[in-house]
């Protein structure tokens, strides 16, 4: 059996040994330009999805969302795709009759912004779309 300032000498040499090691593999060259645009794939390697909704599926969804007048946003959120959402915003699920033909649709949230249906990725808190009422309303 090992005393413990045996082991302690054993625990530094190998502590030490490894750190050594570090510090000569550790001098790599991190890409940059568009080889690093083209190697960025965000975080974990997550790829940004767009939702892409026709016609017939943003009405859908109007027609649901706007029924509900109490969830409205306050009047000075000017919504703009790919812009910002205050964290003082309430957000909303889409309700289930909304998304139906939209598996997709589900991860998003949404508020009523002057008679709009603002779309925000909850993970980020960005607009994703903003869906007025249609022609026939």
């Amino acid at each position: 059996m090992m005393s413990r300032s045996s082991m302690s000498l054993l625990f530094a040499a190998a502590l030490f040994g490894s750190a050594s090691g570090f510090g000569a593999s550790a001098q790599t060259t991190t890409p940059s330009g568009p080889e690093a645009a083209a190697n960025d794939a965000g975080l974990g390697g997550a790829i940004e999805q767009k939702l892409i909704l026709s016609s017939a599926q943003r009405t859908a969804i109007y027609d649901q969302v706007s029924k509900d007048k109490s969830k409205v946003a306050p009047k000075d959120f000017s919504p703009v795709i790919g812009g910002d959402v205050p964290p003082m915003i309430e957000l909303y699920a889409l309700p289930d009759d909304a998304v139906a033909g939209v598996p997709a649709a589900k991860l998003y949230k949404y508020t009523m912004v002057e008679g709009k249906v603002v779309l925000v990725d909850p993970t980020k808190m960005r607009v994703v779309d903003v869906i007025g009422p249609p022609p026939s309303h």
